[in-house]
């Protein structure tokens, strides 16, 4: 699924994180989508692949979870994120998403499903949009950011995609975001920024 930048944004460019209170981007995903092929769409940048990002926390304990993707050549094939540290479960919505309801909530409930294992209460919510055009990956993907909260006291990943991973406290989160030792995610720091501000 892609959709035309000029109908995504309109006037309302942002760089970073955007509330869904001021602005429901998500709407305008599901009301302007288009289909293009995956390596045409890498490369088109007047176009964003929407992906909803989903961060699984826990209230109760205070603990997000956090992985780290794969190393291996034939687990990932995505090579521009190989190996970083990521806060959000997600990737691409399809045709098949399409097929009843909301295709990006639709799209968030798969990936789920098919990448990790929660013993435990699902609650999704919208809470913003990431966009960031700094690098090759951001040019061309939007991020719908759900917070899924959870009761589940342990996250399994399923998909070999994920190498490890499993719940964090936010300060932890913070050493591995500003540690050289780690290689992380523009979009999951842009996250836990979102998670701070919210008092998380």
């Amino acid at each position: 699924m892609v959709v035309e930048k000029v109908n995504l944004f309109g006037n309302d460019y942002f760089q970073g994180f955007r509330p869904h209170r001021e602005i429901n981007y998500e709407s305008r995903i599901i009301s302007n989508l288009k289909w293009m092929q995956r390596g045409l769409a890498e490369k088109d940048l007047t176009h964003k692949q929407p992906i909803a990002y989903s961060v699984i926390i826990n209230p109760a304990l205070k603990k997000v979870f956090a992985y780290q993707r794969s190393k291996k050549d034939a687990n990932y094939s995505e090579k521009r994120l190989q190996g970083k540290w990521s806060l959000g479960v997600g990737g691409h919505i399809e045709k098949l998403d399409t097929t009843k309801g909301n295709p990006v909530q639709t799209s968030m409930l798969r990936e789920l499903a098919e990448e990790v294992h929660i013993a435990g209460s699902l609650t999704p919510k919208v809470v913003g949009y990431i966009n960031d055009d700094g690098d090759e990956v951001g040019q061309v993907h939007f991020g719908i950011l759900y917070i899924i909260e959870t009761d589940a006291h342990t996250i399994l990943p399923k998909a070999p995609e994920i190498e490890s991973g499993g719940f964090r406290t936010i300060e932890e989160l913070e050493k591995i975001c500003s540690s050289p030792e780690y290689s992380v995610e523009k979009w999951a720091k842009i996250t836990l920024g979102v998670l701070k501000s919210m008092g998380f």
